[in-house]
């Protein structure tokens, strides 16, 4: 079949998730083009135009677009991929950005729209208004798939996975060895956490996206990189070979109805365990029944005396990691693209 994917628009976290489905439809003989909504954003978001003032011997510029406009722009190319390529199939990675009008002309001229929701539970219902306009939509959690199902919109579950090509055991890279390596968005829930946790002493690095950390705050001397840059997806593998622990704490922010919902394991669960990293967990149904040789902890303080216990005996911890990243072997990109074909083949091509 031929496909469409569209990227998500964000270059971090989803943006490995898209990389991953292209990867792995490839592998398997799809015929995949990509729609590069990322490069498309950033491109009319940062246009500039001058103003005509020369005032200070330099010409005044001001942004082209407002960052609406910027979106509708950057989306109207899409119009120009479907038809120079016309696929059988359009997967839409989050597919936020993308207007409903647009999905429901895909299918319309006979495309098979599939939506990948990626932010199950915490936009759930801004993802249930999207999905009754796609044929499949995917959830990277099933705590709400009969909301889904209620409506009679076809949903499926597809769980976190990773790419045995990145996410893999590898060398330690000494600028980033740790004893404690977290990468995430530093919601204010995990400054929370963080701030409460007993860290002295300990070697800590956080990275991902920091930039709202505030001035004072004690964590800004634990970022690993650039507070106003974010850290890109292929090197958090760097932080997972070198640190001695990780953790992992889901967000707590959600949408109102939806706080603290959430069954299914984090993409970086996944990617930690595929990696070898040794973690603590934040619990949940589903890593509950995957990670049970893995801690849990309840708060910050319970979270700082197991993590020093565990990074006091080295064979343990490494025991653990070794039945955690075995647990995980088989949730790759390419088992689930496997599944979606299978889904298709029970919902045959309009025409």
């Amino acid at each position: 079949m031929r496909w469409l994917i569209g990227h998500p628009g964000p270059q971090f976290s989803v943006s490995d998730v898209y990389d991953g489905w292209v990867e792995a439809l490839g592998a398997l003989g799809q015929d995949v083009a990509t729609f590069n909504l990322d490069d498309r954003l950033q491109f009319y978001d940062a246009s500039l135009l001058e103003t005509g003032d020369w005032s200070d011997g330099h010409p005044e510029v001001r942004k082209a677009m407002t960052h609406e406009q910027a979106v509708t722009a950057a989306c109207a190319g899409l119009g120009k991929a479907l038809y120079d390529w016309w696929p059988d199939v359009v997967l839409l990675i989050s597919g936020f950005f993308v207007p409903e009008s647009y999905l429901d002309l895909m299918r319309a001229r006979g495309h098979k729209v599939v939506l990948l929701h990626t932010e199950e539970p915490y936009e759930h219902d801004l993802q249930l208004g999207r999905a009754a306009h796609a044929d499949i939509n995917l959830l990277n959690d099933p705590c709400n798939i009969g909301a889904y199902r209620d409506l009679g919109m076809p949903a499926e579950y597809m769980p976190h996975v990773y790419r045995p090509a990145l996410h893999s055991p590898g060398p330690s890279v000494p600028s980033v060895e740790c004893d404690l390596g977290f990468v995430g968005t530093g919601f204010q829930s995990r400054i929370d956490f963080f701030t409460g946790m007993d860290l002295t002493g300990l070697d800590v690095l956080l990275a991902g996206h920091w930039k709202f950390l505030p001035d004072d705050s004690p964590l800004r001397r634990y970022v690993g990189h650039d507070i106003g840059e974010c850290l890109p997806n292929d090197q958090a593998i760097h932080i997972y070979r070198s640190a001695r622990a990780g953790i992992n704490f889901y967000r707590r922010e959600a949408e109102d109805d939806h706080a603290g919902e959430g069954w299914a394991c984090g993409p970086r669960e996944i990617e930690q365990a595929a990696c070898g990293l040794f973690f603590l967990r934040d619990p949940r149904g589903e890593g509950d029944e995957l990670f049970r040789m893995l801690p849990t902890f309840d708060s910050p303080g319970d979270a700082s005396e197991k993590l020093r216990w565990w990074l006091a005996h080295d064979g343990f911890r490494g025991e653990a990691a070794r039945q955690a990243r075995a647990a995980i072997e088989d949730r790759t990109f390419e088992n689930n693209a496997k599944s979606l074909l299978r889904l298709l083949d029970r919902q045959p091509i309009r025409m």
